[in-house]
Parts: C-alpha cells; sequence; structure tokens
C-alpha cells in the first residue's frame, strides 16, 4: 500500500475514535523494512495533535456545561431562599414558569457567549434578606468582581397594589441599568419581609 495512502487512513482512523482506539497494524506507517518482518509505527506530532484535540475540547466542553448547570441549580435555589415561606408559597409558581426561565436564558448567554477573563471561576453570592433587592450575584471568585446581579425590587402601583420587579445588571454598564426579566403581583396590602420562614 502507498505511503500516503496508509498515513491518511492512520490519520483518519485517528480522527474517527478521537485516538483512544489504536489503529490496525495494517495500518502502520513504516520508517525502512527491518530484518525481522516487524513494522515500527511512527507518528507525526500533527496526527498526536488532531486525534488529542478533540478529546480535550470535549473535557472543556462538558466541563462549562457542568459549571453551568450548577450555577442555574444555585440560582434557583438562592432565589427561593430570597422568599421565604411566606412569599414563596404566593408567588413560587409563577416564578418558575416566567422569571426564572428568563434568569436561566440570561446566565447561559453570558457563560457560553463572554469570553472574557471575568467569566471564569464563578460562584453565586447569597442573598438579602429584610427589604433589600439582592436576589443573587454572580462573581468571579479570583477577582471577588461581580459580572451579573440580579435583583427583585418592590413597587407600589397607585390603584394596582405591590408587584415585584425582577430585573439584572452587568458589569458591562457599571452595574447602572436595569434589564427587566418581568414582574409577579403580590397583593393590595404590603408583602413581608424577604427571608421569612414560619
Amino acid at each position: 500500500m502507498n505511503k500516503w495512502l496508509r498515513k491518511s487512513l492512520v490519520i483518519l482512523f485517528s480522527i474517527a475514535t478521537f485516538g483512544l482506539v489504536t489503529p490496525p497494524a495494517s495500518l502502520a506507517i513504516t520508517d525502512k523494512p527491518s530484518d525481522d518482518s516487524t513494522e515500527k509505527v511512527s507518528f507525526s506530532d500533527d496526527v498526536i495533535e488532531q486525534t488529542a484535540s478533540p478529546v480535550v475540547e470535549e473535557e472543556q466542553l462538558f466541563e462549562k456545561e457542568q459549571i453551568l448547570t450548577n450555577i442555574l441549580n444555585e440560582a434557583e435555589e438562592k432565589s427561593l431562599l430570597k422568599f421565604g415561606d411566606k412569599i414563596g408559597g404566593v408567588i413560587e409558581d409563577e416564578f418558575k414558569e416566567v422569571i426564572l426561565p428568563k434568569m436561566e436564558e440570561i446566565i447561559t448567554y453570558y457563560l457560553n457567549e463572554e469570553s472574557d477573563e471575568l467569566f471564569e471561576h464563578l460562584e453565586v453570592s447569597k442573598p438579602s434578606g429584610g427589604t433589600g433587592e439582592k436576589i443573587f450575584h454572580i462573581y468571579n471568585t479570583e477577582t471577588g468582581q461581580d459580572v451579573l446581579r440580579f435583583h427583585v425590587r418592590r413597587e407600589n402601583r397607585p390603584l394596582e397594589g405591590y408587584w415585584f420587579n425582577f430585573h439584572y445588571h452587568t458589569y458591562h454598564d457599571s452595574f447602572q441599568s436595569h434589564k427587566d426579566l418581568g414582574s409577579i403581583y403580590w397583593d393590595k396590602n404590603t408583602p413581608p419581609n424577604w427571608m421569612v420562614y414560619n
């Protein structure tokens, strides 16, 4: 078999199996025929890089997906912690149907699209109690800088009653502008403080 054809088959075989399976001996590339009729297999650096890189990329993708899954789970957990029993019992279902999917979409977008080093080594902060707006912040543990902030503001709309306005901020504009996620109606009566449990 021609030398270039063997090399091509070895490369194709290695790529198809992500370098996890050794090509069959019949495809082995020989430098020179030896006296004892055994063939020496030699792979160029290009072949090794081509077979190793898909495995490395796959591992990095899996790791990124794990980080994203953990952050999304923590985001939901911290949100429900913020609501407490009294508020959570009333708005939890609507929050999960309307607001949480938007939060997940925003977090997924930023973690997948941003190439900034700020979006490495991320963690989710704790919510604030009382009347504070903070649901959670996503921050870089190495720099201590926030990258995304998710808040909920109480609004007393005349003749309507109290609403919870969910929004987020990004580091792009130093967390100045409010990016709306939606609002959930509470009641005409003043809502209790956040993180109140029965």
